[in-house]
């Protein structure tokens, strides 16, 4: 890591140099760390587990389970792929304590103003081919996140991060602690399984 300079603004430095501040007893520093990921966390939790409320539940324990283990923390390392982890298998918790997977709102709006901004659905452009009814009728949106909601959370999850969060693969392998070939087989599933379900939508809209 490199080393921190002691009068950069805090806002300037690196996700590990803030770390590094903060388990040096640097209080300000974990603020500016939360604050940092406060809408791309909480964002990606409440289209993971489908509840708001939950998610910020969710992005606090997150955070609290940070400062806890911060100690162990490598921080030659990068700090996001950690963090993301930290919170994803916070959510898969909440999920299974539920005993339920409920079905992800994809409605909400990126960014801070809720009555502004794209939803998730404007965002799925990849290289991967998806469905041209997707790509041509935005009017079938709600469609789409039904159908992206009833995707098997292990699918779901690779979605989000690929389209919602741009993550490379070998970002998504980082954060789920998985193989590259394995991100890469779930995304084309998880795309191919969404194909299925939106042809079978649509034949039963036609009977």
């Amino acid at each position: 890591m490199p080393e921190t300079d002691p009068t950069a603004p805090l806002e300037d430095l690196t996700d590990e140099q803030l770390l590094g501040m903060h388990r040096n007893g640097n209080e300000s520093a974990f603020e500016v760390l939360i604050e940092r990921y406060r809408l791309e966390l909480f964002h990606f939790l409440a289209r993971f587990v489908g509840n708001r409320t939950s998610a910020d539940d969710i992005f606090q324990d997150a955070f609290i389970q940070v400062h806890i283990s911060a100690s162990t923390f490598d921080t030659s390392r990068r700090f996001k792929p950690w963090l993301f982890t930290i919170a994803a298998n916070k959510a898969r918790d909440y999920l299974r304590k539920n005993k339920r997977q409920k079905a992800v709102s994809l409605s909400a709006t990126i960014g801070p103003n809720p009555d502004g901004g794209q939803a998730f659905i404007d965002l799925m452009e990849a290289d991967l081919p998806l469905p041209p009814e997707l790509a041509q009728q935005k009017e079938t949106g709600q469609i789409v996140r039904d159908v992206v909601a009833s995707l098997p959370e292990h699918l779901r999850e690779v979605l989000l991060l690929a389209y919602f969060n741009k993550m490379a693969y070998r970002e998504i392998a980082e954060n789920l602690s998985i193989p590259l070939g394995t991100v890469k087989s779930r995304l084309h599933a998880a795309v191919g399984t969404f194909a299925e379900l939106w042809k079978a939508h649509a034949a039963s809209n036609d009977q």
